[in-house]
C-alpha cells in the first residue's frame, strides 16, 4: 500500500443512460463506451455521443477499441468528445504514437491482458506513448469482459512505470481485497455490475463505487 490516495473508478460496457446517471451520481470517475462489434456491450458512435453529451463535468469518457484502424479510431474519438482512448486488442507501441499525433487532446491508456507467461518485456515499449495501463485477465479466445480475476500478485513483475487500473473481475464481493492487495491508481469494473450484458445494475453500481470509498477511508 502506497498511503491514503483517492483511486478511481471507471465503470466500463455503458449502452444505457440511465446506467451512464445512475454511475455518475455515485461518484464515478470515468465510463468507458465499447466501439468493437464483437462484444455483447457493443455501443455505436451515435448512441455513445448521446450518452456522452448528458455527462456532468469531471466524469471522464473512455472508448474502447480492439485492433481497430488508426483513422477510424480518430474520427469516433473526435466526434464521440472521448476523453480517453482505451486500446484492447494487440496494438504496438509504434500504432499508439501515431494515434496520439492524430488526436492530440485525447489520452491513451493501453490494456494488458495478464497472465503466467505475461512478462515486463511485453509492456516496456508502451511506457513512453501512454497514460496509463489496464490490467485484464488474460484468456486465449477473449480480449476483455471476462468475469475473471487473475493473479493480482504477477503486476509487480511487470515493472510498470505508468500508473494503471487495475480490471478482471472486479465487483462488490472482491474489491476491497484487490485493493488491499494491490491499490491501484484506479479499478475497472463492468461484467461484475450487470443484470444482463451492457445493463448495469445500479444497487451492485452504487455499492462498487461506495467500497472503494469506504477502503480510502479506512
Amino acid at each position: 500500500m502506497n498511503g491514503p490516495r483517492r483511486i478511481r473508478v471507471k465503470i466500463c460496457g455503458m449502452t444505457r443512460l440511465a446506467d451512464a446517471r445512475c454511475a455518475a451520481e455515485a461518484g464515478v470517475d470515468a465510463l468507458g463506451f465499447i466501439f468493437y462489434a464483437k462484444s455483447p456491450r457493443a455501443i455505436e458512435p451515435p448512441a455513445a455521443r448521446a450518452i456522452i453529451a448528458e455527462l456532468p463535468p469531471f466524469v471522464d469518457a473512455v472508448g474502447v477499441f480492439v485492433d481497430e484502424a488508426l483513422q477510424r479510431v480518430a474520427e469516433i474519438a473526435t466526434s464521440c468528445r472521448l476523453d480517453y482512448v482505451q486500446l484492447h486488442g494487440a496494438e504496438s507501441a509504434d500504432y499508439c504514437r501515431r494515434l496520439a499525433t492524430l488526436i492530440p487532446c485525447c489520452r491513451l491508456l493501453k490494456a494488458v491482458r495478464v497472465g503466467d507467461q505475461t512478462t515486463a518485456g511485453e509492456v516496456a515499449p508502451y511506457q513512453d506513448c501512454i497514460q496509463a495501463y489496464l490490467l485484464d485477465t488474460y484468456q486465449k479466445r477473449a480480449v476483455g469482459g471476462t468475469g475473471l480475476t487473475f493473479d493480482w500478485a504477477l503486476i509487480d513483475r511487470l515493472q510498470l512505470s505508468k500508473p494503471f487500473l487495475l480490471a478482471g473481475g472486479l465487483d462488490v464481493d472482491n474489491i476491497a481485497a484487490a485493493l488491499a492487495t494491490v491499490w491501484p491508481y484506479g479499478v475497472d469494473a463492468n461484467s461484475g455490475l450487470e443484470d444482463a450484458p451492457g445493463h448495469k445494475n445500479h444497487d451492485l453500481v452504487r455499492r462498487f463505487i461506495a467500497a472503494v470509498r469506504a477502503f480510502e477511508a479506512a
